[in-house]
């Protein structure tokens, strides 16, 4: 059996490293577990639920995720506009580990 040497690994060259670039910032894993439970949401409405978000910073991490492929992102030409946010395929392949660190919560908070 061969004995793994850190001296000849790399953390980037991980797929736990790539997840978390993914879903590495302050709000990202917020706004994949708020579209997870709800399934199609809103931008005010989504930050209205996080409450401690600024539009800034939501729409940050909103741009990363889409960019990532994480969500998709649904403009309706209307007004006033309505944009409404949803996982993509690739991010709901992330909610068995969401509800692993939901589960996880449940059972270590005091």
């Amino acid at each position: 059996m061969n004995k793994r040497c850190i001296s000849d690994e790399c953390l980037r060259t991980t797929g736990f490293c790539y997840t978390l670039s993914l879903i590495n910032g302050k709000y990202k894993m917020t706004v994949l577990y708020t579209l997870m439970e709800f399934g199609i949401v809103r931008f005010n409405e989504m930050k209205k639920y996080i409450g401690s978000i600024s539009y800034k910073s939501l729409s940050a991490a909103l741009k990363e995720l889409e960019s990532d492929g994480l969500i998709n992102r649904k403009e309706y030409p209307q007004i006033p506009p309505k944009v409404e946010y949803s996982l993509t395929e690739t991010g709901k392949s992330l909610i068995p580990i969401l509800d692993s660190m939901c589960e996880w919560g449940d059972n270590h908070r005091t």
